[in-house]
């Protein structure tokens, strides 16, 4: 039976889709901003969400969102704080959310068990509420992107240039902490805490390394995105894989690809340069 005709992969495609163009769109700028590791750090914060609303018979998935943007919150003002160790904030964080996880899986039972579909990521898992969530994160992202696109361009490359030509830095850099939250949190279904951060930044990577300028980096990111997802949610249907880490191994597969094509590209460059010579050489030496 074709996959398409479950409710289920229709609701995963969709949600794939959402997140397979943002998360990439997110994490080019992530990457140019040196936060990479803040993506991974608030997925383990959305866990800590995901077992407070079990705990207190919430919602998990809106209480793991809400929790999320609240640790990308605290991690911006946090870097704000700790300017000189940038890294500090991220690595406070996650530990935080780490042990306050721990701690709530431990207060009731079973918990852990229903918990593989937020770690590993699940097809079933992407229900109705999180679909809407997802749409309205994405659709709230590209809004945030194209409208915002100039001043966050130069909070990116350099944030006190960006000051100086009347960027509210603080408000933009508070703004985008609380969008990488949203982002990460409405991913979780889809591949999964654990690899929430691979979906975000493997595909940024790819384009990092083979684009030409900033704006053919973003198109690349989510074109792999959007292909990686594809791929792997169908790849982990006909053979019975988990999803989330289908997707992270084709984009890794994408990303050494690209890395050894490129070698190739400048191995054949070098070495049509050393061909020149020696032919130059060869006709002169001719008597």
């Amino acid at each position: 039976m074709d996959m398409f005709s479950y409710e289920f992969m229709q609701r995963a495609f969709w949600a794939g889709g959402l997140i397979g163009m943002i998360g990439p769109l997110l994490g080019v700028y992530l990457m140019l901003r040196r936060q990479v590791l803040m993506a991974d750090t608030l997925s383990h914060v959305s866990l800590a969400g995901v077992a407070l609303g079990t705990v207190l018979q919430l919602n998990p998935a809106l209480s793991g969102f809400a929790v999320a943007v609240a640790g990308g919150i605290i991690i911006e003002q946090l870097r704000r704080s700790y300017r000189t160790y940038s890294e500090l904030p991220v690595a406070i964080i996650m530990t935080s959310g780490l042990a306050l996880a721990v701690v709530l899986m431990s207060l009731k039972q079973n918990l852990s068990k229903s918990f593989s579909s937020y770690l590993f990521g699940s097809i079933v898992a992407v229900s109705d509420t999180q679909l809407k969530l997802i749409a309205l994160v994405a659709a709230a992202g590209l809004l945030y992107f194209i409208v915002l696109r100039r001043p966050l361009y130069s909070l990116t490359f350099d944030e006190e240039t960006a000051s100086i030509s009347g960027v509210h830095t603080g408000l933009l850099s508070f703004s985008f902490a609380v969008l990488t939250g949203m982002t990460v949190a409405a991913a979780m279904p889809v591949v999964g805490v654990l690899l929430v951060s691979a979906l975000i930044v493997l595909p940024a990577s790819i384009a990092l390394r083979i684009a030409s300028g900033f704006t053919a980096a973003i198109l690349i990111a989510v074109l792999t995105g959007l292909l990686g997802v594809f791929s792997g949610l169908t790849a982990s249907y006909y053979i019975n894989t988990p999803p989330g880490g289908t997707i992270a191994l084709i984009l890794l597969i994408f990303l050494l690809t690209a890395i050894g094509v490129q070698k190739l590209l400048r191995l054949k460059h070098r070495c049509s340069k050393y061909r020149r010579p020696l032919k130059q050489l060869e006709i002169h030496a001719k008597p």
